[in-house]
């Protein structure tokens, strides 16, 4: 039977529909009298700790402080703009902290309950005033009903912004600064550094990241001076310098030497632009004829020899996926770069060598010249809740096009302690526009997450974390690579290192197959939508499931299946309908379908709370005759609950997420002309009004099953002739 590949042009049965009608307004916790007795003196008593302070710890006269939203109002449609605005203030950041509040409305409300902590900024003359402000708002004034949202207002302290590791006896520390209004990032780092001076710190002026509100510097100083540091007052966070993650494997085998023999064929496609960010490649090697380009980020600093065996491991694993000992590996999808970002300083006890890493990955993501890249290292250091690293913050504002497939390894912390959450995803595979990977244990039907891999969950958005897994390897089902050397042997390994750049080889391989017609980021859709999620394991463990290992899993379509892509761009604060192509006819029994929507998402770096700028509302409509008032009736598609702890159900977590996966089964009967109308909201720094957002680029793949209508893709071909079945671009073997 020839292939028959997916289905294309989804986009152009896609049309602008109105806005649903608006919902009433909901029962508020507190009265303005009530909020104004607890505020005003909690407001008086930061007025006088930052008068305090002196001069020098407030650049600009500037100061921030902590404003607790009531978790009724942990939705971005309640940000309190107009009280902001009246006050002179500004949000500079957020985070989700957990808090009693002192009266809650709703019925079902636990007694701990996320909600947002936003960081204002202002002058400390207009914190000074809010008091009278508050004692004089109307309470039928868009200020006066947001005032009475607010918890609690207190002033930061040493507490929120010092996070020291236990048993920590080194000197230097990465230091986040929220960028002042009105300021240049040298202006704010030239302050911080004369300030800093008074307690021994010194700013290392090589090393320092500007990304979105927040600039990120290296300092060195004494621990004893942190708490002095830590009232310069538009000072987010300063944390121990974490080290590089281990380019070493989890295991290496020290069995006799095992061959393979390498594809006569060359690969399949020159046109995919494939780089590695890694250790880089020994002077003798038999991968010469894969690698188009190599190069040393810093041509000065000498080689590692394990960190050019783990380099030329990955490089391997991109270009094969594992090979069997004895064997003849698979024939690559396309040759690839190589770029060293690791050397000699990084194996030494450097301890600003996580930035100066971190500089040369930039260097290349700057360059724009890839559709797919992998990174296999990163800071030893679990993300963390309440902040956004350096790193994931630079890779996420890079990835935000949506036109680079970045796949990032986990790490291989996952036996480490769970109790103090050791244990979880490494930074930067917390990010949001790139694909996390972990490891299975197993490349056959019955596998598991390996035991080293990293678990999650994520932060929110990006709770779904890692991703995907892919086939890493375990002790009993080795991760075979080619070694150093002049003949083709193979190294015995384990670790995502080796599970995150075979998932991005099938990535390689739909678009060396399918050319341009298929987008990086709908290729990342088709990734997440064609996962093997039979293993029994929480999705904490392996996200949506394991990577297909298997392109024409992805890319072709089986008797009775239909599977399309949507790609394209929304427009802020507008509705988006995308109808589910069925054949003309209806269908009798039982029809599947499966949807995956992924989008790529600036994102608000200094907003832990509400990092992603973008989020997608879908509402899912199955039968246009079934109506309910003015529009179809909807059904639950995406489960909210995939994304919301049960403390978090009345929020909007979940239209923040930048990847949606789910399936359902209905009766032919219950679908005529189905769709999903999307809404693309846009918000910054947590606010939803999304004045100055941009177009995002979004991708749908959906999934069409029906086992009575073998011809069902045929059918649904003939029906509707906007679309396009997709075409190889290139000359395939028999089987792909």
């Amino acid at each position: 039977m020839a292939n028959r590949f997916i289905i294309g042009k989804g986009e152009l049965l896609t049309y602008d529909i109105g806005p649903p009608p608006m919902k009433p307004n909901k029962a508020h916790p507190y009265s303005l009298d009530d909020a104004r007795q607890i505020l005003i003196p909690q407001m008086r008593d930061v007025a006088k700790e930052l008068g305090s302070l002196p001069r020098e710890a407030c650049p600009f006269d500037l100061a921030v402080a902590k404003l607790q939203l009531h978790p009724a109002y942990i939705s971005k449609s309640y940000f309190p703009r107009a009280i902001l605005r009246d006050a002179g203030l500004v949000s500079v950041g957020s985070r989700t902290i957990r808090l009693h509040p002192r009266n809650d409305t709703r019925k079902t409300a636990p007694a701990q309950c996320d909600t947002t902590e936003l960081f204002v900024a202002g002058s400390r003359a207009a914190l000074a005033r809010l008091p009278q402000l508050a004692a004089q708002l109307d309470p039928d004034s868009p200020a006066g009903d947001q005032f009475r949202q607010i918890e609690n207002f207190y002033s930061m302290t040493s507490l929120d912004r010092v996070k020291l590791f236990d048993q920590y006896d080194g000197n230097v520390f990465e230091v986040g600064l929220h960028m002042a209004p009105g300021h240049s990032s040298s202006v704010l780092r030239d302050a911080f550094a004369a300030y800093a001076r008074q307690y021994g710190f010194a700013v290392n002026p090589k090393y320092e990241f500007p990304v979105g509100g927040m600039l990120f510097l290296a300092a060195e100083g004494p621990v004893a001076g942190l708490d002095g540091l830590a009232q310069f007052t538009l000072l987010r966070v300063v944390r121990p310098m974490p080290k590089i993650r281990s380019a070493r494997p989890v295991a290496r085998s020290s069995a006799v030497t095992v061959g393979c023999t390498l594809p006569l064929a060359g690969p399949l496609s020159s046109e995919p632009r494939v780089a590695i960010l890694d250790g880089g490649l020994p002077a003798t090697h038999v991968l010469e004829s894969y690698v188009n380009h190599y190069e040393r980020s810093d041509p000065v600093a000498a080689d590692v020899p394990s960190y050019l065996e783990h380099g030329l491991g990955v490089t391997s694993a991109v270009l094969f996926g594992p090979i069997e000992p004895g064997g003849t590996a698979l024939r690559p999808f396309a040759p690839v770069d190589h770029y060293r970002v690791l050397d000699e300083r990084s194996d030494e006890e450097d301890p600003y060598e996580l930035y100066r890493t971190l500089g040369h990955i930039e260097e290349v993501l700057l360059s724009r010249q890839y559709q797919f890249i992998n990174l296999s290292l990163g800071p030893d250091l679990p993300y963390e809740d309440s902040d956004v690293h350096a790193w994931t913050a630079v890779l996420d504002n890079l990835l935000s096009d949506g036109e680079t497939l970045m796949t990032v390894a986990v790490g291989n912390n996952g036996e480490r302690d769970t109790e103090l959450f050791l244990d979880r995803i490494q930074v930067p595979g917390d990010s949001v526009n790139a694909l996390s990977i972990g490891a299975a244990n197993h490349s056959g039907s019955t596998w598991a997450r390996a035991g080293y891999s990293a678990k999650g969950p994520g932060r929110s958005p990006g709770r779904r974390k890692p991703d995907a897994v892919s086939f890493g390897g375990c002790g009993k089902e080795y991760f075979h690579v080619i070694r150093p050397g002049r003949r083709p042997e193979l190294a015995a390994t384990m670790g995502t290192s080796f599970a995150s750049p075979f998932a991005l080889r099938t990535g390689i391989g739909v678009r060396a197959i399918l050319g341009a017609d298929v987008d990086p980021l709908t290729i990342k859709a088709l990734l997440l939508h064609s996962v093997d999620s039979t293993a029994r394991c929480d999705v904490d463990e392996i996200g949506w499931g394991r990577i297909a290992h298997d392109v024409a899993d992805v890319i072709t379509c089986a008797d009775g299946v239909a599977r399309i892509i949507y790609q394209g761009s929304l427009r802020p604060g507008k509705y988006l309908r995308a109808p589910i192509p069925l054949p003309a006819q209806e269908l009798q029994g039982k029809v599947r379908i499966t949807a995956t929507f992924c989008f790529a998402s600036p994102v608000d770096v200094e907003n832990a709370a509400s990092y992603t700028k973008a989020g997608l509302g879908i509402t899912f409509r199955p039968h246009l005759g079934k109506r309910a008032g003015q529009q179809a009736k909807s059904r639950s598609f995406f489960s909210v609950s995939k994304f919301r702890t049960e403390q978090e159900q009345r929020s909007d977590l979940g239209k923040w997420e930048t990847v949606l996966h789910a399936t359902d089964s209905f009766l032919g009967s219950s679908l005529q002309e189905p769709s999903f109308d999307i809404h693309y909201n846009a918000r910054e720094g947590g606010d939803n009004s999304g004045s100055s957002a941009e177009r995002i680029r979004y991708a749908l793949v959906v999934t069409v099953e029906s086992k009575k209508y073998l011809d069902l893709y045929d059918r649904i071909l003939t029906d509707h002739a906007k679309l396009k079945e997709l075409q190889a671009q290139v000359s395939l073997p028999i089987r792909i």
